[in-house]
């Protein structure tokens, strides 16, 4: 009788050894699959940052363009 209980125990903490180790796995895989997806967002990030630094500001010559161009058609004397 001392015997079966005792292998019932060992069972039963077989048993709970095997379902933390799944757990375990769980967590690993959700930890895993969030790394990927931080990972993925910062190389994402860094693209866009090098991009726009890059890229020319072509609204800044426009304005530029443009109050020069205005300024010819005006006289100094209209100016307030």
């Amino acid at each position: 009788m001392n015997k079966k209980i005792e292998e019932i125990i060992a069972e039963s903490k077989l048993n709970e050894l095997l379902h933390k180790s799944d757990a375990e796995k769980q967590k690993n895989t959700v930890i895993w699959v969030l790394a990927v997806i931080g990972a993925v967002a910062a190389v994402a990030a860094i693209a866009y940052a090098v991009y726009r630094f890059f890229t020319p500001d072509y609204l800044e010559d426009f304005e530029d363009d443009f109050d020069d161009d205005f300024d010819d058609y005006f006289s100094e004397e209209d100016q307030v």
